[in-house]
């Protein structure tokens, strides 16, 4: 059954009264009465499909007090976007990360992942994906978890109150799964199914969802439940340098450089100006394949035994699993300059060793496989009670758990240590010319050098309690207020089996490991990266299940890393008062609200530390008020202002004691259980305009002043220096060799932890226009468009070391001092917009959106760069909807057509090529059957 947004003369009359003289020279579908007011050319209009979904949001964003948008499906089982991050950022403010061609995160407001709080179904949680080039192990929420499908609605309340959940900078989002009671009285069914196809993978995978319900013929009792499924496939294709670095090589055209790690050869101008160049660290394209299953399942029951009792249940079950399989062709510059010689290159004006001819070369060609699985589920109760006119109460209580475990982590290089005629050209930049010397597809050229298996376990538990009132004090005033109980669970380990071939097995002398057969080998061809004429496309890569079985990897003993298992448990109580208020002001109609939260946090975090297991508490509490009025000055006009106190707490990730070692790229990284929580003071203003029905036309500034924002710290130093056992050091890595064998114990490592920087400040304006065209003419009332744009402004002070400089004193390359360097918040972008052209007539609908968000930086680098990030993202997103019956509905969609490249760089200046990738358009196309 198709929902209707029914709009009478009456209502239409109230919508349009005080209706400025511009809002009616949009109009001239109406006419005026002799009083002033509008009123419709018809005695009703209907409004069905998407056009229905815009209004009934429309509808709760003007109602709210506080400043909320919202989406909603047109119908059950019905959620506009295939993924709900993509549905987000239509929302003014909203900009999503996209991962594999799929929204995975969002950003509000300039605010990254981390800073906004998700509840579902009314509570707090977290859904942990393994997507992604890694695990999130944050407080960040990915929204690829769950089908759509399972969706009603979302509500993104944008400004804080004293009675949402504390936790955000940005923004806290309400998903919302299915309602019995609030459908039709008696059964209904629902049922789709699509075939998806894309254009890089060339496969139809299947996409299927389903609902039942069943609501009682008094409308006391309803229960539902929903599943959907999916199993697909989608490319990455494009390439990756791994970063670029600074270091001396052998040799120049011929001439000596050095000898050893030191210039004690001769330190000549062109041995010092390749030196002094940045080069590509890992220079290589391929191809990341993540072969993925989505199964979601939701269930609800609602009872009203009474007209002043209302008890619900709600469940919702998720799994994603995903095999993420790599196929690298590269050369491995990174720690081996001393033994490549460098000819025939280019050096342009960004200090970029931008191309050059490469001899006695470390060739590799990588395996990857990642198999995981995410598994969440959450089981919530509610009870609503009315205990007389003026009071009622909510009971809430629920529990969630997300495991996100990554059994199988294995990667296989076949090494070739001493190749010739290799060059690399990145005058393009985004696609670089990458050539390989004879026998790079030619298995007797390698050898088995390195394996790795890097299984891991992640859990996030929740447990909430909630109880609060509402107490009708007088006409127009409401107090209300609560309490609250909280546990967050955070558990996580890591294990190794990572060994060179030659430390595991007894290799021939000089070989370096053990000599690849075609029986442990296959032919990899890249396909569509992106790559200019000339550039090599096909190289042996290891076949991994022979090569896994030949060495019996995964019944190799699995080695704890005790960086990797840490823990964080979070126990928050406190309570929550608040008044809501509406009266008049100088004629005007104002509403509002006002009150306080306070909030306790018992931390405690555990990890190791100097090969001890240590657990570190600590407790601090936070008093939040808030305050929202709106002035009503025209029954069409809302003027909005917000300000309060939030808070974000510190990322798991940082708040664990005790460190990790990154063997291969010689890093420690430890966290700082002492952190303390992301504060800031929030400033709101809005305009809003319903110049007609359906239609807004808005303008929002907002500022946060942050006070304290927990900042990455970088220095180096010897491993000795880090405290650390020898016995996290694995046989055969770059580490080990340098530390233990002694090939150079003073090779400096870079040590990165999280400390309490300085505040910022963020400050923007976010314009919005929902527009139906029957505001212009009756005979465009389907048609309608719908967009909005925001700039941010942000300014921190970060403390970066830049590039090495040659120190003739000392004869080598040299870390200068820290500067300070001015730029916005990480993951913020200055400008981002999107829109929407629909047209819609209850039987046939067509919508396109498109969406683009300026570059912005994600991390402040290293490797003497100065900050890294992504380049600006366009994508378009198109669906056609065709009703052929009132129970059968035809659909064709696309998402990506424009077949967007994720651009990654490194270094904001001279915007180094740190990865660029595409993933294809994907088309779906199928049926929904309702009865």
């Amino acid at each position: 059954m198709e929902i209707h947004a029914m709009r009478s003369v009456r209502a239409l009359t109230r919508l349009a009264c005080g209706a400025s003289l511009a809002a009616l020279t949009l109009s001239p579908a109406w006419a005026q009465d002799a009083a002033g007011e509008s009123v419709a050319s018809e005695d009703e209009i209907v409004v069905t499909g998407f056009r229905a979904s815009l209004d009934k949001a429309l509808d709760q964003k003007r109602d709210s007090i506080a400043a909320v948008d919202v989406i909603v499906a047109e119908d059950i089982a019905k959620f506009p976007d295939q993924n709900l991050a993509e549905s987000l950022q239509r929302i003014p403010g909203i900009s999503i990360q996209r991962d594999a061609g799929e929204g995975r995160a969002i950003t509000v407001r300039g605010l990254g992942a981390q800073f906004t709080r998700v509840r579902l179904n009314g509570m707090e949680t977290i859904a942990t994906s393994t997507d992604g080039a890694s695990a999130n192990r944050d407080r960040a929420f990915d929204f690829n978890v769950f089908a759509s499908e399972l969706f009603t609605s979302l509500v993104v309340h944008k400004t804080a109150s004293a009675s949402l959940d504390e936790g955000s900078l940005g923004a806290v989002v309400d998903l919302n799964t299915g309602n019995p009671l609030g459908g039709k009285e008696g059964f209904t069914a629902v049922a789709s199914v699509q075939g998806r196809y894309n254009d890089l993978t060339k496969d139809v995978d299947p996409r299927l969802a389903g609902l039942i319900a069943w609501t009682n013929a008094d409308r006391t009792f309803g229960v539902s439940a929903s599943v959907a499924w999916a199993d697909y496939k989608t490319h990455e294709l494009g390439n990756n340098s791994v970063r670029w670095a600074q270091a001396p090589f052998r040799s120049v055209d011929g001439v000596t450089c050095l000898a050893g790690s030191d210039f004690v050869a001769n330190p000549s101008d062109a041995c010092i100006e390749v030196a002094e160049a940045f080069h590509p660290r890992i220079p290589r394209y391929g191809l990341v394949s993540h072969d993925r299953e989505r199964l979601g399942a939701t269930a609800s029951i609602q009872w009203e035994p009474s007209e002043n009792t209302k008890i619900s249940i709600d469940g919702l079950y998720s799994t994603f699993k995903e095999t993420r399989d790599e196929f690298w062709g590269e050369v491995l510059l990174r720690s081996e300059e001393e033994a490549i010689d460098v000819s025939n290159y280019t050096i342009d004006g960004d200090n970029n060793l931008i191309a050059a001819d490469l001899d006695n070369v470390y060739v590799r060609t990588e395996r990857y496989s990642r198999q995981s699985k995410t598994e969440f589920y959450q089981i919530s109760g509610r009870l609503e009670q009315r205990l007389t006119d003026t009071l009622a109460v909510n009971l809430l209580g629920g529990i969630s758990k997300s495991q996100a475990d990554i059994p199988v982590e294995t990667t296989l290089a076949f090494d070739d240590v001493d190749a010739t005629g290799y060059r690399y050209d990145y005058t393009n930049m985004k696609y670089p010319l990458l050539t390989f010397g004879a026998g790079i597809d030619d298995p007797s050229s390698f050898v088995l050098a390195e394996f790795r298996d890097r299984p891991s376990f992640l859990t996030n538990k929740f447990k909430t309690f909630a109880a609060d009132f509402d107490w009708d004090v007088a006409d127009r005033f409401k107090m209300r207020g609560g309490g609250f109980y909280r546990r967050f669970d955070f558990d996580t380990v890591d294990f190794r089996r990572d060994s060179s071939y030659c430390s595991a097995f007894t290799c021939a002398p000089g070989t370096g490991g053990l000599p690849v057969t075609s029986d442990i080998a296959e032919l990899f061809e890249l396909g569509n990266a992106g790559q200019p004429s000339g550039n090599t496309n096909a190289w042996i890569v290891p076949d991994l299940d022979a090569g896994t079985a030949l060495i019996d990897l995964y019944n190799r003993p699995a080695v704890l890393q005790q960086g990797g298992q840490r823990a964080v448990t979070e126990k928050t109580y406190g309570g929550w008062f608040m008044a809501e208020f509406e009266t008049d002001v100088l004629g005007m109609r104002m509403t509002g609200n006002a009150g306080v939260r306070y909030a306790k946090t018992d931390q405690s975090s555990s990890g190791f530390t100097s090969g001890t297991f240590v657990t570190v508490d600590r407790t601090y509490d936070d008093w939040l008020p808030s305050f929202n009025v709106n002035l009503h000055p025209t029954d069409s006009i809302i003027l909005r202002g917000a300000i309060a106190k939030v808070i974000t707490r510190p990322t798991l990730g940082s708040l664990t004691p005790g460190g990790s070692v990154d063997q291969f790229n010689f890093r420690i990284t430890s966290g700082n259980p002492f952190l303390e929580p992301y504060r800031a003071t929030t400033f709101d203003l809005a305009a809003e305009w319903y110049f007609a029905p359906g239609a807004i036309a808005s303008v929002a500034l907002f500022a946060k002043d942050i006070e304290s924002f927990p900042i990455g710290t970088s220095l180096q130093g010897t491993y000795a220096s880090s405290g650390l056992p020898l016995s996290l050091l694995t046989p055969g890595t770059p580490a080990y060799q340098a530390v233990v064998d002694g090939g150079n114990p003073n090779r400096e490592f870079e040590f990165r932890t999280t400390g309490n920087g300085p505040g910022a400040s963020l400050k923007g304006v976010e314009l919005s226009l929902q527009l139906p065209f029957s505001v212009f003419s009756d005979s465009l009332r389907h048609f309608g468009v719908l967009g909005n744009t925001t700039f941010v402004k942000s300014d921190v002070d970060y403390a970066i070391r830049g590039p090495l400089a040659y120190d003739p004193d000392d004869n080598r390359l040299e870390a200068p001092v820290a500067s300070t360097f001015t730029q916005p918040l990480l993951g913020l972008a200055k400008r981002a917009w999107n829109a929407t052209v629909y047209y819609d007539d209850g039987k046939f609908s067509v919508r396109t959106s498109a969406a683009w968000r300026s570059g912005y930086n994600d991390s402040t680098s290293g490797n003497n760069n100065v900050f890294e990030g992504y380049g600006s993202s366009f994508n378009v997103d198109a669906s056609i909807r065709y009703a052929l019956t009132d129970n059968i509905e035809l659909s064709i969609e696309g998402t990506n057509l424009t077949d967007d490249y994720r651009y990654r760089f490194t270094d904001r200046e001279a915007n180094r090529n740190y990865e660029n990738n595409h993933y294809g358009r994907t088309f779906l196309f199928g049926a929904r059957f309702k009865i």
